[in-house]
């Protein structure tokens, strides 16, 4: 989604409780099926920020209550800068580690995957990331914290944008051997390309010749685009262009990913509780098991406790789309 200023305040949010479960057995195609949970990601311009004032972390209780809908994947953003402050190559914030350490520890103890997202795009402090070697330093420090949890996903980064083409590439392959010499060899990392990793502009945009060009000696890329519905994309609309726009955007990035022997998964996709854009979502989702040799999931964006009546909230019990989309979807999950 295109936002980099996001700067929400605490909010006082209640949740049903949900005693903690293991993940049930799926029956559909889909490897990968899950939310995005903010918060930790929040307040991106108050760094390092303030735990429970600018940012806070995703809520026990409602990823119990999504794992019992039959979701099993969990993308958790966060922010590269308060994980390892003032320089891509420094010391850890033992502090902001450990509300990272908790809620992964939580996912993958339920048996769901746990995405960790530095949800950055492309930038450190603002400024685009051109530093290929300290990228790949700052992904070693993480990878090796949580290299023995094979539930563990490591996310490149979140919507390079706005970049060179090569650059971006370079600094994906520089993540995957960095966590690979991390001693990270068990789990899939999902790759993200430039202009904003949009599936609709895949190989218009340029992206693909890099990323494409990619390797990982142990073969688990996974490429993450993402694909809202609405008039330019951006995720910023309760609108949907039309019923077939999810499917129809799908379409050159499917191509792509059979034409080169590539896995894909939608990591951000959303519409708004109406029915266009529910008939929209479910054909896209449609369009994917239809395709599932090459898509291998999909994850909602966004659930978390900060969202309150956002309009494509997917945070129980009372999001908007929680109640007003989900019930729609559950052939999917």
């Amino acid at each position: 989604m295109r936002f980099v200023d996001v700067l929400v305040g605490a909010a006082a949010v209640s949740s049903a409780l949900a005693v903690p479960t293991k993940t049930r057995k799926r029956a559909d195609a889909f490897q990968f099926t899950g939310v995005s949970e903010s918060g930790a990601e929040f307040g991106n311009l108050a760094l390092p920020g303030q735990l429970g004032k600018d940012y806070t972390w995703p809520d026990h209780n409602a990823i119990s209550t999504l794992i019992q809908k039959g979701f099993n994947t969990f993308r958790i953003p966060i922010m590269m800068e308060r994980f390892i402050p003032e320089k891509l190559t420094g010391t850890v914030n033992e502090t902001y580690a450990a509300g990272l350490d908790d809620i992964v520890t939580f996912v993958t103890g339920q048996g769901a995957y746990a995405v960790i997202d530095p949800h950055n795009f492309g930038r450190y402090y603002s400024n685009i990331i051109t530093d290929v070697a300290g990228f790949g330093a700052w992904w070693t420090v993480v990878a090796k914290r949580y290299a023995a949890n094979e539930k563990v996903i490591f996310d490149t980064n979140n919507e390079f944008h706005d970049e060179d083409n090569a650059l971006v590439g370079q600094l994906n392959q520089a993540a995957i051997d960095a966590i690979r010499g991390a001693g990270a060899t068990s789990q899939y990392i999902f790759v993200e390309g430039n202009s904003w990793t949009g599936a609709w502009h895949w190989t218009s945009s340029g992206t693909a010749e890099a990323m494409g060009k990619l390797t990982d000696p142990q073969d688990k890329i996974v490429y993450e685009m993402h694909q809202y519905l609405d008039t330019d994309g951006s995720g910023t609309s309760p609108n949907c262009v039309s019923a077939t726009i999810g499917a129809e955007r799908l379409a050159d990035a499917t191509a792509w990913l059979k034409a080169n022997g590539k896995k894909g998964l939608i990591g951000e996709t959303a519409g708004g509780a109406n029915a266009q854009c529910v008939a929209a979502v479910k054909g896209l989702l449609a369009h994917m098991q239809e395709n599932s040799d090459v898509w291998v999931g999909w994850l909602w964006w966004g659930a978390g406790p900060w969202w309150a009546d956002y309009m494509y909230g997917m945070e129980p019990p009372s999001g908007t789309a929680y109640t007003g989309v989900l019930p729609s979807l559950t052939e999917f999950i």
